[in-house]
């Protein structure tokens, strides 16, 4: 694959559909916390922060924690989302 190309010919691993989607995330967080890279690479989803606004608009009770992280490259601000229960 050529830089910066996307193979649109690759199956889905997940599907894309928005529901399918948080229901992974709410999977993920039911276990441990969730970073904004981790859904992008592990879950296949392209805009967790949307997701998750999502799933706090149904009443689920995410906390979003910001970290600093070096990629390698550059640095970048990460989200680490949390899944607060009542016990």
């Amino acid at each position: 694959m050529t830089e910066g190309k996307i193979n649109m010919n690759n199956k889905h691993k997940y599907s894309t559909n928005v529901k399918s989607q948080r229901k992974r995330i709410l999977e993920w967080l039911s276990t441990k916390p969730l970073t904004t890279l981790q859904a992008r690479t592990e879950l296949d989803i392209m805009h967790p922060a949307a997701r998750i606004q999502e799933l706090k608009a149904q009443g689920n009770n995410i906390c979003t924690h910001w970290e600093t992280v070096d990629t390698g490259k550059v640095k970048h601000r990460v989200a680490s989302y949390v899944l607060l229960v009542e016990s």
